[in-house]
């Protein structure tokens, strides 16, 4: 198994084990070794997961503004984790093809791995949530098979992304592309960059 391909199978998992509880509460439960790249994927899907359904949460018409707001900043947190867990696997990464000599002709790619393998984990739940709808039994005939459609482009996707990865994993090891990462710099977390947070005024 590849390892994008790894990365599904460890994605789907996360999904279905959430779904046991299908609950933004629910404790997470890790199988995976700390410290393994398997614990921060199964970590950052989860996140990816929780998040999902707390934007699903937040666009009920009726809810409390007090709950919303505090959904927002849960919301706002989730999204710093993501982050940190993204750039995690980026040093993973990093670490794993330390030692590859870049070739003279080598280029950079438009993204790092890991920002790639977090698409993967958000089309994992895409799929999930698709495949519900295309089987929705009470839902009109014409709504499941617009959902099943949209389904189809969705596993392509899958495929067609899970295919992008390896090749790039294989070129970065064979030096025919090199990483560059660069850190997020999200401004509105820091109190020393959001002017909100650091009190200008005007």
């Amino acid at each position: 198994m590849s390892f994008a391909e790894h990365c599904n199978s460890i994605f789907d998992k996360v999904v279905a084990d959430y779904h046991l509880t299908d609950n933004v509460d629910t404790p997470i439960q890790n199988p995976y070794t700390r410290d393994s790249i398997d614990h921060s994927l199964y970590m950052k899907c989860w996140i990816d997961t929780v998040q999902w359904h707390l934007e699903d949460i937040i666009r009920d018409p009726h809810i409390d503004p007090t709950e919303a707001l505090a959904l927002k900043r849960r919301i706002d947190h989730s999204n710093q984790d993501r982050t940190d867990l993204v750039e995690q696997i980026d040093s993973y990464f990093r670490q794993t093809y330390s030692e590859v000599k870049p070739l003279p002709e080598a280029r950079l790619n438009t993204e790092s791995p890991a920002w790639a393998v977090d698409r993967l984990s958000i089309l994992a739940l895409k799929i999930y949530h698709m495949n519900e709808e295309a089987n929705r039994t009470e839902a009109t005939p014409e709504h499941r098979a617009r959902c099943a459609a949209k389904l189809a482009v969705l596993n392509e996707q899958r495929t067609d992304l899970t295919t992008a990865i390896d090749q790039l994993l294989d070129d970065i090891a064979a030096g025919r592309k090199y990483m560059k990462v660069y850190r997020q710099m999200k401004m509105y977390n820091d109190p020393a960059t959001n002017p909100v947070l650091y009190g200008k005024k005007g």
